[in-house]
């Protein structure tokens, strides 16, 4: 799978694949991932991507010639190109959405900044929008990599061991059971006794039901499916 990240600042981004899973991940063929700066495709002399807004308002906005130029380009390199808008007005990214998206074979993320990004971009060139939470950033750059770790987890051959995808929170709308590794005894605190007895199935049922007090306690209005 591809990545391509529309974004003023590349930095903010590529580390995030210079360790661990990700950097694995490029190195074993499973991920790419590519940058596209909009002050690149910028006609104005002094390399400008924002302007006031119309009607007044706080704060600069990034126009649309920069962006619709940089975005042809991309679609012109590649048809399939799914292109994606993090945004705080729009409906909340799940793991269900993770999952669907990780069957796309190229995914393009576009950043915001400054006060956001003049809507004739997003109604000409989105195919997805989301919001990663109800909270506001500087930029889009944070949200386009926790969506793009969310879906590369569910990449085959990503992860080392592909089952430890099935018992995940959100995986059957309950959160994840709590989980412990030895010793058994740390600082007078001890695991839960059934997991050191080797019954799996007795261990399972606990899980399953730690599973759902978390999600009681953590998400009391969570209805599960």
């Amino acid at each position: 799978m591809k990545f391509t990240f529309v974004t003023l600042f590349p930095n903010l981004i590529e580390f995030y694949f210079q360790d661990s899973i990700l950097k694995r991940a490029v190195e074993s063929g499973f991920v790419e991932y590519e940058f596209y700066n909009p002050r690149d495709y910028t006609q104005n002399k002094h390399l400008k991507v924002d302007a006031p807004m119309i009607s007044g308002g706080a704060g600069m906005l990034m126009t649309c010639q920069p962006l619709f130029d940089c975005l042809d380009a991309i679609k012109a390199k590649n048809e399939e190109a799914y292109i994606i808008f993090p945004l705080a007005a729009a409906k909340a990214f799940k793991q269900n959405d993770a999952k669907r998206l990780s069957k796309k074979k190229n995914i393009v993320f576009v950043s915001g900044r400054y006060e956001g990004i003049d809507e004739r971009v997003i109604e000409k060139y989105a195919d997805e929008v989301f919001s990663i939470g109800e909270f506001i950033l500087t930029g889009g750059e944070l949200p386009s990599l926790t969506m793009m770790d969310a879906i590369s987890r569910n990449v085959e051959g990503v992860l080392g061991n592909a089952e430890s995808l099935e018992v995940e929170s959100y995986e059957n709308q309950l959160l994840e059971a709590p989980s412990f590794a030895k010793p058994e005894i740390f600082e007078n605190l001890s695991v839960v006794k059934e997991f050191l007895k080797g019954n799996h199935s007795k261990i399972s049922d606990l899980k399953f039901q730690m599973s759902i007090c978390k999600t009681k306690y953590y998400r009391p209005n969570k209805e599960k499916r």
